[in-house]
């Protein structure tokens, strides 16, 4: 029987007989020839109405059990699980009743953060949970049982976006949009593919599946049980419910709080009511973003007036991914990354190079690094997938388009972050794409990267950079060693060792487990610092080797890393530093008051990464001037 459905038990058995636990008479009991008024009626039969069992309760041989005991009670011979064992029935009874609601609460009160879950989270009185009783309650029989049905779905699936909540949270500080991140849970499937295996994918997704239908049956189940149990009991449960109602007005007025936390919530009620406006929100944005697309300052500037100040350079616009703030800023990880920013800093300047460090912020946390780049190169605040998906099929000139418009440049991508086709590279006006299959790499994966950064920029150096007889060129250059989970981390060698990357698989069996570094978050904030520590030294190096006195940086992090790294910092901004040994370049950026050096002060410029496209365009242009009607760049706080 399940433990869902309630038997209803005789009224007239008391504690003690053979017929109590469902045992038929002893045959001495039953009389040997009773009149046909008198026989026992068959199993199941209704007893005469004219036979009352007697005052003290004891049933007589004319007087059978109601028929409204469970039919395996009735049955000669074969006695029920009740009647068997009627105080461990009754405890999985009142025990199941119990777990229904504690289902139910649990639906209403859990946070949708991590960093919220605590014992006092769930020491409150929901509101949604009063009315939502009162209004079962009142409704007749059909409907209560339906509605019922229909409440128990959308609390579990209630539960079930809670949960995403957190791991959206815990990823990229936000919550999920039921409008634009769909897309986004194929991705992180195939995150987990390539940092875990195929085995780790296929488990994850079965996980989630199962606890996706498991949450909905329980709790369909558990709120059709509570619903049954106030329909029996409809006085005491109309008494309960008006009494809940008063302690939550109660604590309303009076504010009562327990460890600072209100006793009296509405916080399902307030989260989907902020869930409504971000699907309104979503729905708007399309026709939001489609004009602000259509103003771009530049769109009817000359080709030979597009970056007149760099005619002649190669200019590398290069992203090191997750290299925000927090590694500058957090006590840390501020010494060791300090070091290496000055170590940067002094190298270059002794090979002949100047640097000037400000601050972006990215329109995205955690990941998304799509998202930033698109912003940082197209002048526009792309921060979902929706805004991505119409950029890309948009005639919008980016920055690496302009330098394919004015000519002088041949427009290169080294992403080696890529594994599969990539058709925006055409949107981003790119000439030629080096993805992770076409480095020359035969080397290990290093959990989700594909390409150590040193061996990425020692390719482009090969393919590319270091030909001779070649025009100037404008790459965009993609460093993924910093790439979440940052477990193992490469190492930098000899650049004369690096060959076909081979040599990369022994340094691999150096590196930490994933694994067993994601079960420590200061584990992981360490292996994360190793990571920057290693782009960083990567990019300065291949600067210092193979730099001339046409090379012109520009390096920035995409986003800032995970919170589990960031501990708590909910903000956006990344380093971007300039690069350069002519010092004419470094003069058309003299009036942005960014910081000298590698390391941008804590109160260096700050600007939206939207606004860098039209800030460098302006700087580089002619003679510095702004185009005709170029406006002010938008800077995000």
């Amino acid at each position: 029987m399940s433990l869902f459905t309630r038997s209803r038990q005789p009224s007239d058995t008391t504690g003690g007989g053979a017929e109590e636990d469902g045992a038929a008479p002893a045959p001495e009991e039953v009389p040997e020839a009773a009149p046909p008024s008198e026989a026992e009626p068959p199993p199941g039969a209704a007893p005469p109405s004219e036979a009352p069992s007697p005052s003290d309760g004891t049933p007589s041989p004319e007087a059978p059990p109601s028929s409204e005991a469970a039919p395996a009670a009735a049955r000669p011979g074969r006695p029920g699980l009740r009647q068997r064992w009627p105080r461990t029935a009754r405890g999985v009874t009142v025990g199941t009743t119990l777990l229904a609601g504690a289902l139910v609460l649990f639906a209403l009160l859990v946070p949708n953060r991590v960093e919220r879950l605590a014992f006092d989270a769930f020491l409150r009185l929901p509101a949604e949970g009063i009315l939502l009783a009162a209004l079962l309650l009142a409704l007749p029989p059909r409907p209560r049982r339906i509605a019922a049905v229909v409440s128990g779905v959308l609390l579990g699936l209630l539960t079930v976006l809670k949960l995403v909540d957190m791991g959206f949270y815990q990823t990229l500080a936000r919550p999920f949009d039921l409008v634009l991140d769909w897309i986004l849970l194929d991705d992180a499937a195939d995150f987990v593919r390539e940092s875990f295996g195929r085995g780790g994918q296929v488990l994850a997704v079965a996980g989630v599946i199962v606890l996706f239908v498991s949450l909905l049956v329980l709790m369909t189940l558990a709120t059709v049980r509570l619903t049954g149990l106030m329909a029996r009991h409809r006085p005491a449960a109309a008494r309960t419910l008006l009494a809940l109602g008063v302690v939550w007005i109660t604590c309303v007025t009076l504010g009562v709080r327990i460890t600072g936390v209100p006793v009296a919530t509405r916080g399902t009620a307030e989260m989907l009511g902020n869930r409504v406006e971000q699907v309104r929100a979503g729905l708007r944005d399309a026709r939001v973003f489609e004009e602000q697309a259509a103003v771009d300052a530049f769109a009817r500037t000359p080709p030979d007036q597009l970056f007149t100040g760099l005619r002649g350079k190669d200019v590398l616009f290069t992203f090191i991914e997750s290299y925000g703030r927090v590694a500058i800023d957090d006590p840390a990880m501020a010494e060791p990354i300090d070091a290496v920013l000055t170590e940067g800093t002094d190298r270059l300047r002794s090979a002949g190079f100047a640097s000037r460090s400000g601050w972006l912020t990215s329109p995205v946390t955690g990941a998304g690094s799509w998202l930033a780049h698109s912003t940082f190169l197209s002048g526009l605040w792309i921060e979902n997938q929706q805004r991505y998906r119409s950029l890309t099929t948009s005639d919008r000139m980016t920055l690496t388009s302009y330098f394919r418009k004015a000519g002088d440049w041949r427009t290169v991508g080294i992403v080696p972050g890529v594994r599969r086709a990539w058709p925006e590279g055409k949107f981003f006006g790119l000439d030629h794409i080096y993805d992770s299959e076409h480095l020359g790499y035969h080397g290990p994966y290093f959990s989700w990267t594909p390409v150590p950064d040193q061996f990425s920029l020692e390719a482009f150096e090969r393919l590319e950079h270091g030909r001779k007889d070649r025009r100037p060129i404008m790459a965009e250059i993609i460093l993924a060693s910093s790439h979440n989970p940052w477990s193992p981390v490469a190492r930098m060698i000899d650049w004369d060792d690096l060959g076909d990357g081979s040599v990369f698989h022994e340094i691999k069996k150096e590196g930490t487990d994933p694994k067993e570094v994601w079960k420590d978050p200061e584990k992981v904030r360490t292996e994360y610092r190793r990571a920057i520590e290693y782009s960083l030294r990567s990019l300065t190096e291949w600067v210092e080797r193979y730099g001339d006195e046409d090379t012109v940086l520009v390096f920035l992090g995409d986003h800032q890393p995970v919170p589990t790294v960031t501990a708590g910092d909910t903000g956006k901004d990344v380093p971007v530093t300039i690069v350069a040994r002519d010092e004419k370049v470094l003069e058309r950026v003299e009036e942005w008051g960014w910081t000298d050096g590698l390391k941008p002060a804590p109160d260096a410029p700050r600007w939206g990464m939207d606004a860098f496209r039209d800030r460098f365009m302006t700087a580089f242009g002619p003679q510095g001037a702004p185009a005709a009607g170029a406006p002010a760049s938008r800077e995000r706080p």
